[in-house]
């Protein structure tokens, strides 16, 4: 089936990209294999996260397939986009479809992109994960590639208002190395192991992040541990706790 959608969203992308001059640096994009079934694992600090996921994927001629809630696919504007890209729904009530959609995915070949953390983390650390990255990666008997994104926080995330119209944001894209699900004896032990490996690129994505806060009211944006005034994790998970 050809791809319609896709490729002008693509083109969109780019071009507002060069419009906000986006410092996007992309750093492994050889890790994305240019054939067969992949799951793509990022961590998630900003309702974009998933443009610049799968940018990280172009090199490699790839066209990622998002998991995200049934909502977005319902909605009337992102609706018909998300559908003609062929992002993968997730409804939570009837999770156990969703996940056999992406396994099906996986074994036609298809790189599908998620978000193991599940909502967007206040603490700009990385959450728990859930196991179903590993778990659809060990069924259909496809890599993992952890990935670290940062700096997509500054443009629109959880609790702040949108400044999609920011100008030179730097966005850093880690891709790491693909792990084999055959390394691990079963899915909660490399769950583990992806959640260390992310985490690890997330720390080098900061830590070697070329800008500062330009003042303290500006370090909401960096997390707790490297003085910056986001929520702790401990803090973040309480605001996401459902209010009685």
């Amino acid at each position: 089936m050809p791809e319609l959608v896709y490729p002008p969203v693509i083109a969109f992308a780019k071009t507002m990209f060069r419009v906000l001059d986006l410092q996007i640096t992309v750093e492994g994009a050889h890790h994305v294999p240019r054939s067969g079934g992949a799951v793509l694992a990022s961590n998630h600090v900003s309702y974009l996260d998933f443009i610049f996921c799968g940018l990280g994927a172009l090199d490699s001629r790839r066209r990622v397939r998002f998991m995200a809630k049934q909502s977005v696919f319902t909605h009337r504007v992102s609706g018909p986009l998300m559908r003609g890209m062929r992002h993968i729904p997730v409804d939570r009530t009837a999770g156990a479809d969703s996940y056999a959609a992406a396994v099906d995915a996986l074994r036609r070949g298809e790189v599908v992109g998620v978000f193991p953390e599940a909502t967007i983390s206040r603490s700009f650390t990385v959450k728990d994960l859930k196991s179903g990255a590993t778990r659809m990666a060990r069924e259909a008997e496809v890599p993992v590639l952890p990935v670290a994104i940062w700096g997509t926080q500054r443009l629109w995330t959880k609790g702040r208002p949108r400044t999609l119209t920011r100008r030179h944001t730097p966005i850093s894209v880690l891709i790491g190395e693909p792990m084999d699900p055959a390394g691990w004896p079963d899915a909660p032990a490399m769950t583990a192991a992806l959640a260390e490996r992310m985490s690890a690129l997330v720390d080098r994505a900061q830590r070697a992040y070329p800008e500062q806060p330009a003042g303290p009211d500006d370090r909401w944006w960096l997390p707790a541990h490297l003085g910056g005034t986001a929520p702790t994790a401990e803090e973040a998970a309480a605001l996401d706790r459902p209010r009685a």
